[in-house]
């Protein structure tokens, strides 16, 4: 405890956030917990605080998210409650979940019960790829299919740049060396609902008892379990985040980067270049990219969602624009841009209206 006697501060980490108030873990070994007394015994280990923010921080804007490093002050441990002072520089930060300093992504699929979508699969890690950080790909479930099946799934994610990892949470298979790739790091675990990500945290973590639900037999898809971000310890350390599960990610990347998101694009840029610097890959000459890869018809898709995206976003930016976003009937979840009506000119002219113009034209007659 001589750091803490020293500066009066202690470090942590933030693992989770409820409403305006923080749970830390601190950084505090077995060793210093002993030194401070057997009146702090029943602390558990790692030593958990429930922190406020200083106000200082809020008149300063500083928010705390998930994942911050922070600088603890005047610490209850009888209580169990602290004060964060500050918060340390961030090396990474993700908005949906707002979660700081993440080192890696771990997306989960199911190859069956779920049945493996490609398309869904593919919009999952072309959000994760935009983040910046590594991808982890892990297959759940494969105690449902054969080894010739699993290997037709992994020679076709190799060809789009994937080495997937096939686990069966269920039968214990592989979980082992999937926890292997979480060691020291603090990793995102995400995917569609019904995949198994509870069911996978709960068993790499048995402190984590984290609800699991079934898959709807209608729709073939999970239902959601998670409501919050929070990070769980791993027994061989580093912290692994659940977050709350979502099945279509938004495509909210700017146009010109998503060929970038594609690990079988990015190959053949990297021995090529295109014609035109700002080449959106379509139908621009001398294109390198542009060809008979599997994904293609896949990147033109998300093109044109991300460019929906962007003129929206200027839509709302400039409020005398000319077109308006509308979504197409029979819940199709579609949508397209059209003409806006320029403002009162269509509008139809109430009764009151028309007998006040009325009244005015009769009194200017006498």
């Amino acid at each position: 405890m001589t750091d803490f006697a020293a500066t009066g501060q202690l470090l942590g980490t933030v693992v989770a956030v409820q409403a305006n108030f923080y749970r830390v873990q601190l950084d505090q070994k077995q060793g210093e917990m002993r030194e401070m007394g057997d009146q702090y015994s029943h602390l558990p280990y790692p030593p958990l605080l429930l922190c406020t923010r200083r106000t200082r921080l809020k008149k300063i804007g500083q928010q705390v998210m998930v994942g911050d490093r922070v600088v603890v002050e005047e610490p209850d441990w009888a209580g169990g409650r602290g004060a964060i002072a500050d918060v340390l520089p961030r090396h990474s930060e993700l908005d949906r979940p707002a979660i700081a300093n993440v080192n890696q992504i771990l997306l989960v699929f199911a190859v069956a019960d779920p049945p493996l979508e490609p398309y869904q699969l593919s919009r999952f890690l072309i959000k994760a790829e935009s983040t910046g950080l590594d991808v982890l790909l892990c297959l759940n479930k494969s105690d449902l299919i054969s080894e010739q099946e699993q290997k037709k799934v992994s020679d076709r994610l190799l060809g789009w740049g994937y080495q997937p990892i096939f686990i069966s949470v269920k039968d214990g298979i592989n979980t082992d060396q999937a926890g292997r790739y979480l060691s020291n790091k603090i990793t995102v675990i995400a995917g569609p609902s019904g995949v198994g990500k509870s069911s996978l945290i709960n068993t790499l973590i048995d402190s984590a008892k984290l609800r699991v639900g079934e898959v709807s037999g209608k729709l073939a898809r999970g239902r959601h379990t998670t409501r919050h971000i929070e990070l769980f310890e791993l027994p061989e350390g580093g912290l692994l985040a659940d977050t709350p599960g979502f099945n279509q990610p938004d495509m909210d990347c700017i146009p010109e980067e998503l060929i970038h998101y594609f690990p079988e694009a990015r190959k053949r840029l990297a021995v090529a270049s295109c014609r035109f610097s700002d080449c959106l890959h379509r139908d621009e000459p001398e294109c390198v990219v542009r060809g008979d890869w599997e994904r293609y018809e896949h990147y033109l898709e998300f093109l044109d969602a991300a460019i929906a995206h962007q003129t929206q976003l200027h839509q709302q930016a400039d409020p005398e624009s000319s077109m308006k976003l509308k979504s197409k009937s029979k819940g199709k979840g579609q949508s397209q841009y059209e003409p806006k009506l320029e403002s009162k000119k269509y509008r139809r002219i109430s009764r009151k209206t028309q007998l006040q113009d009325l009244q005015e034209l009769y009194r200017d007659e006498e």
